[in-house]
């Protein structure tokens, strides 16, 4: 397994050219000659890879943090050249999308029935236009919840920068303790060789003191005895 530092980066890269290259051919290859419920599953396809795009980009973020900054410089403009493609499609989706709606709401009437007096948009018009403010409340119902679930991880995203905050001022103190029982060690350790040094001054001062009251015995005996 490839533990270098780029290779998530450079998976989730991969995966994202994967589901970038699905969208094209759904929005500007053979998907966009479809028409009808064909066209419609193809453009929800399609809102579900933008999803996953996003998720990837998101990822790609995170890794970024991790890579050498000497080489960091070419991954964000990477991310940067991604980001835009996104950003690219996402408005041609949108473009189909309102296309598609305008087709729903304003069909030809080639096809339909006739309008009436008493009926002047006609039957069929008219369930158009319901099956139009469906799809648009269905697409409000979207939004709403894709802004709940932003909100959602916002706060998720907050809580966790709140937890790391109170993780490095744990080690930040855990640190400072550290440091702080380092220098009382090395002050012990001072205190315990100047004790040493005066132990060996103290021997050496009463070496001498025994040797001088010896040879003072001595030289008393000495003389005693020579009288």
């Amino acid at each position: 397994m490839d533990s270098s530092p780029t290779s998530l980066f450079d998976s989730y890269e991969q995966d994202f050219h994967h589901i970038v290259q699905s969208i094209r051919e759904k929005l500007e290859g053979d998907g966009f000659d479809q028409r009808g419920e064909q066209k419609k599953a193809a453009l929800r396809r399609v809102e579900m890879e933008l999803d996953e795009a996003d998720e990837l980009i998101s990822q790609m973020e995170i890794e970024i943090q991790g890579i050498p900054q000497s080489i960091r410089l070419q991954y964000q403009s990477r991310i940067r050249s991604s980001k835009a493609d996104l950003a690219r499609y996402k408005k041609l989706s949108r473009d189909m999308h309102a296309q598609a709606s305008r087709t729903d709401l304003f069909p030809s009437r080639s096809g339909g029935a006739p309008a009436t007096s008493d009926d002047p948009y006609g039957s069929s018009d008219r369930a158009r236009l319901l099956a139009g403010t469906a799809i648009l409340e269905d697409g409000s119902r979207r939004l709403q919840e894709s802004q709940r679930i932003a909100l959602e991880t916002e706060e998720q995203g907050a809580d966790i920068l709140r937890s790391l905050v109170g993780q490095r001022e744990q080690i930040e103190n855990a640190r400072n303790t550290l440091q702080s029982a380092d220098n009382s060690i090395d002050r012990a350790s001072g205190t315990l060789k100047k004790m040493i040094r005066r132990m060996y001054q103290q021997r050496f001062v009463t070496a001498i003191i025994i040797v001088v009251l010896v040879l003072l015995i001595g030289i008393i005996l000495w003389e005693k005895l020579r009288r």
